[in-house]
């Protein structure tokens, strides 16, 4: 019996008759049960086309399937799957992608696996997002069946990942390098070509050099322009499968190379017509000198941002019963005690339980000032103790820290496409196609014309209006000003903030914890006879609000440990009682604190009367200090043509007292719905809107604004639902945004104006013939280039 190969996995088949299947009304054989069984769950989910446009075999299946139970485990879930709401999201590498066809099937068989919400798979890293349903279906079954098709996960390592981004790059130099090794070899022996063709050289060293320079051009042709190929490859197949046109860049590219080469092989062979190994030489070195470029300002952010984790030490000092022991990162645990020495690195988020430090949070917020912290605060990881030791608790490690999550979240920001970018992807696909018809209408034209000049004047029109700006034009643009930014502590979060800043024609921010610092200090004493002075007002009320969870305690938390009090006695909403010493102390409101009814102090400041045996003894006042950056901002917006307004849900009189100091309108006593009611109406009117918030009140109408942002002292769940993060809490850094903003779009509109105007330019040249290929390429490739260094403009302003 002849055997045959495996139609899934390409291995011999010994018995072609014991694993069959119908494919496309067609019989094929298997060479295992594990091969069958993968094609048939993919052509019963209607993922025949993926065997029509493979572009190279399966490994086989049955050596593909793993036990990944262990995956399920929290404890190890923890360094690579964060929590989003009630799905969970998984970051991993993939075994065994091989061209966009992959990509392809992993993405729709796995959409059709219960309890997957997304699924997204980059070709050329081979990492996998994957966000699933807990609930529905566990983290090991949806890795099994991405290894049964023949695709073996691994959890994400930024490690590896970073390993795989500096492998790229030195093999993108190494084919620079050959490229331009042999544009200098071939241009040389072409000069000795134009040469001898103009003094009469023999045809037998005309033949010889030619062979040389077919030699020397061979592996810039199949090495140095593999990736020009492998991309437009991957251009044709997503169409092809996507029933959407998709084309890049690299289609044209790859034809004139191909076409180049094809007809300089066969002039060589047949000893007659041009050779043009020099102009695929020196216009794949032109091309990959623009790539290079252009990757180094990609890496360089994208290793920029892993950076940040990567900041954690190794290991760390865990405090146990015995004294204190070095451990690895990897094994400290939640509730551990680590202890973190003058100088050292935080390996982790934490609470601190004993001693005090100035720590340096300028790897988050940018600030080079210290702060000082002390028992009872919180600390993050990557941030630097400067002066003396203390001990945390374990609050966060790996992937949960706050470090973690922004890293994560700028890397989502970088990869979604705002529509502008996405306009101009659509543009340029299209403009490939018009390209590649032109180039058709040029070679008839020139072949009718003058057919020795035909093939060169197509090349130069297929690589000279090659839109390769065009598709730079905005993302390089948007990666240098996120990463600007960034720099400066204001995270773009989603990828529409920078677009949608531009549009925005009014500011609205909430009060508390935004406007104000958020903690609440005593401002004025009103003595109201000569029994107590301030300073015992302020101890007797310290001792009252002792172990009260009331905001306004924290008022009084500087003054407290003088005195103690006894029968403590909170009343909420009223106030709180208690005994001192004998007497009975009451602070609060008036009608709860004494017998009869006090008029307030005639100002806008929150008083509270403090009362002994129900006789009042002082009024003291409370206010939430603004913060001192809040003038500034608000006058640098106003200055920018910005309509500024506090939208408070608090009372009126505080409120008004802000606005007034702070020169803004103000809408105060509104509930969330209230607010978002409010927000709707302006939106009705055409405004467009800028909420800045911070607490869980905020969270409908930082959903609902046109744009939003969350203050860096904000609840968790207001951080998740805003589109930009202010780091260090410095509302200034709202007016830079705008102006980076408005720049960015500034910057686009000039890439896009060059890339458009240079083809439209060169396309009715080139076609005429007055360039040529090497030209052509050196032409395309500064353009790319001028593009690249404007943008870059945007990283340094």
């Amino acid at each position: 019996m002849s055997e045959q190969q495996c139609f899934h996995c390409g291995l011999l088949v010994s018995d072609p008759q014991e694993f069959t299947l119908k494919v496309e009304s067609q019989t094929q054989s298997f060479c295992c049960a594990g091969c069958q069984a993968v094609t048939s769950m993919i052509i019963q989910g209607g993922l025949e086309q993926f065997y029509q446009y493979r572009s190279s075999l399966n490994q086989r299946a049955e050596q593909q399937i793993s036990d990944y139970t262990a995956f399920d485990r929290s404890e190890i879930q923890q360094s690579f799957v964060n929590v989003e709401g009630k799905y969970k999201q998984a970051r991993l590498l993939l075994d065994g992608i091989t061209c966009a066809a992959c990509v392809w099937l992993i993405e729709n068989f796995l959409s059709r696996i219960d309890g997957v919400h997304q699924i997204r798979v980059n070709a050329s890293t081979h990492q996998c997002t994957l966000t699933w349903d807990p609930q529905c279906q566990s983290l090991s079954h949806i890795m099994a069946q991405l290894a049964i098709i023949g695709y073996r996960p691994y959890p994400f390592s930024a490690q590896e990942q970073r390993q795989q981004l500096i492998d790229r790059q030195r093999k993108l130099l190494m084919r620079l390098g050959v490229a331009g090794f042999a544009m200098m070899q071939v241009g040389m022996v072409a000069i000795a070509l134009y040469a001898g063709g103009i003094q009469g050289m023999d045809p037998e060293w005309i033949q010889l050099l030619r062979w040389v320079s077919l030699l020397v051009a061979t592996p810039v042709v199949l090495f140095s322009a593999q990736p020009f190929w492998s991309a437009a490859w991957r251009s044709l197949i997503h169409s092809a499968l996507s029933q959407r046109l998709r084309l890049t860049m690299d289609v044209p590219v790859s034809l004139a190379i191909l076409l180049a080469y094809l007809a300089s092989m066969w002039a060589t062979l047949t000893q007659g017509g041009e050779v043009y190994f020099d102009s695929i030489a020196m216009f794949t070195f032109f091309l990959l000198t623009g790539r290079y470029l252009e990757t180094r300002l990609r890496l360089r952010n994208q290793v920029n941002t892993m950076t940040l984790t990567q900041l954690l030490p190794l290991t760390s000092t865990r405090v146990v019963n015995n004294g204190s022991e070095q451990v690895p990162l990897n094994n400290l645990r939640l509730g551990d005690r680590v202890r973190i020495h003058s100088g050292e690195t935080i390996p982790c988020d934490g609470v601190i339980v004993q001693g005090q430090s100035a720590v340096s949070e300028a790897i988050l917020t940018g600030e080079s000032e210290p702060v000082f912290k002390t028992i009872g605060e919180r600390v993050i990881a990557g941030t630097v103790n400067s002066e003396g030791s203390f001990d945390l608790v374990v609050e966060a490690l790996g992937e949960h820290t706050r470090l973690s999550t922004i890293t994560r979240l700028v890397e989502s920001a970088e990869q979604d496409k705002p529509r502008a970018q996405q306009l101009a992807d659509r543009v340029a696909s299209y403009f490939v196609l018009v390209v590649l018809i032109v180039s058709t209408v040029v070679f008839w034209s020139w072949w009718r014309i003058q057919p020795e000049h035909a093939l060169w004047v197509t090349l130069s029109v297929l690589v000279v209006t090659c839109p390769c700006a065009l598709s730079l034009a905005t993302p390089t643009a948007l990666t240098a000003a996120i990463a600007n930014l960034t720099r400066q502590g204001f995270l773009i979060l989603k990828s529409h903030a920078l677009e949608t800043l531009t549009n925005i024609d009014r500011v609205l921010m909430d009060k508390t914890g935004t406007l104000t610092e958020g903690t609440p200090k005593v401002s004025r004493i009103l003595c109201l006879n000569d029994s107590l002075a301030a300073k015992e007002v302020l101890a007797i009320a310290a001792a009252l609000e002792e172990g009260s969870s009331h905001p306004l305690a924290l008022a009084f938390k500087p003054f407290r440990g003088k005195h103690s009090v006894r029968e403590q006695n909170i009343q909420t909403g009223a106030g709180v009682s208690g005994n001192i010493y004998g007497a009975e102390y009451r602070l609060g409101k008036s009608d709860f604190v004494a017998s009869t009814s006090h008029i307030l102090p005639p100002d806008d400041r929150q008083w509270m009367l403090l009362a002994k045996n129900q006789q009042p003894v002082a009024w003291i006042g409370v206010e939430d200090g603004v913060r001192s950056s809040a003038a500034m901002a608000i006058q640098q917006l106003k200055e920018g043509a910005l309509e500024v307004e506090v939208l408070s849900g608090d009372r009126q009189a505080p409120v008004r007292l802000l606005a007034k100091q702070l020169g803004i309108a103000y809408q105060a006593e509104h509930e969330p719905e209230e607010k978002l009611g409010y927000i709707k109406a302006l939106q009705n009117k055409g405004h467009k809107m800028l909420m800045v918030g911070d607490g869980i009140n905020d969270v409908p109408v930082l959903a609902g604004a046109d744009l939003s942002l969350a203050m860096n002292s904000a609840t968790d769940f207001a951080r998740t639902k805003a589109d930009c993060v202010l780091m260090h809490n410095d509302l200034s850094l709202i007016s830079k945004a705008f102006a980076v903003a408005k720049n960015t779009k500034k910057i686009i509109a000039q890439n896009l104006a060059w890339a458009l105007g240079y083809n439209l330019l060169a396309l009715p040249l080139a076609a005429m013939g007055y360039i040529p290929p090497y030209l052509a390429a050196a032409g395309m490739s500064a353009s790319s280039l001028i593009v690249v260094l404007n943008a870059s403009r945007l990283y340094r302003a």
